[in-house]
């Protein structure tokens, strides 16, 4: 059951794992990129970018069917409505970014592996990944700009998902 009293609400050990397992993952499949799509030519390669993309898009759908039916924003009851919105629309604009990067790829990968390498629609498809990917950089930026926000405002956000350079309890207003 969803906790509504968001007053510096602690994240479920749960949603903390899944939030910093998800910055190792995307970390990683930034990493392993494919940076020339003729790569996909590798069959072993183009296998393991479609079974990658589908465990990432297993795990997000878990971690944002969790996230909204269990936990609840840790910002302070008397935050602005607006910066309540802002945080909301940041957060599932990153699900939505997300799912595009995944399934834009996805479509780049079966487009590749039926032979269409070349066209408009694989070049639609890589315009639309890459466009999600531009976006998500913008959404995760603003993400962290906000938590080191309120790391310097010691209102009990930071310390509700980050495990590191915890506020002192007395310092938390």
């Amino acid at each position: 059951m969803k906790n509504n009293n968001n007053s510096n609400q602690n994240y479920s050990s749960l949603a903390k794992w899944l939030h910093w397992f998800f910055v190792i993952l995307f970390a990683y499949g930034i990493y392993k990129q494919v940076e020339d799509l003729s790569d996909l030519e590798d069959l072993s390669l183009l296998k393991f970018e479609i079974f990658f993309a589908f465990i990432f898009l297993l795990f997000l759908a878990f971690r944002f069917v969790y996230m909204t039916k269990t936990q609840s924003s840790s910002l302070p009851d008397n935050t602005s409505r607006v910066q309540k919105l802002a945080a909301k629309l940041v957060h599932f604009s990153m699900y939505f970014c997300l799912f595009g990067i995944v399934s834009s790829g996805l479509m780049i990968g079966f487009l590749y592996w039926f032979g269409i390498k070349e066209g408009y629609l694989i070049e639609f498809s890589i315009f639309v990944h890459e466009s999600f990917f531009s976006i998500i950089y913008w959404l995760i930026s603003l993400h962290v700009i906000a938590s080191i926000y309120h790391r310097f405002k010691q209102d009990g956000v930071w310390n509700s998902m980050v495990p590191f350079l915890k506020e002192n309890k007395t310092e938390i207003k």
